[in-house]
């Protein structure tokens, strides 16, 4: 049974799974809106909302903590410099799913997922 167990694995082993996550929340930061499918998207909106919110906080431990976790090093530094005036009267949800029409080979339900 499934009880309490709020992880969605994604039909990989961890290891597989946090390499796609960093790379999704990554891409997803760089261009701001990508496409994936679904559930792949629902899962990564929370990991990207986590490093939006590091960088609101602007602090030393947020800026290692989102430089240990992004892929990429000149991203991060944009990210902390643009956030805070960006997002700052949000309080969350900067992040938006779009569905869209299903893949063509394997019928899998396919979404954009933006910032806000």
């Amino acid at each position: 049974m499934r009880h309490r167990c709020r992880v969605k694995k994604l039909s990989k082993p961890a290891d597989q799974r946090r390499a796609l996550l960093r790379a999704l929340t990554t891409e997803l930061i760089r261009h701001g809106r990508i496409t994936t499918t679904l559930i792949r998207a629902k899962v990564v909106r929370s990991e990207v909302d986590r490093m939006i919110t590091l960088a609101k906080n602007g602090s030393l431990p947020a800026r290692r903590a989102a430089l240990g976790y992004m892929y990429d090093k000149a991203l991060v530094h944009a990210l902390f410099e643009q956030a805070p005036t960006r997002y700052a009267n949000r309080q969350g949800g900067y992040t938006r799913i779009l569905h869209t029409v299903p893949r063509r080979g394997d019928n899998a339900e396919m979404a954009i997922i933006e910032l806000v």
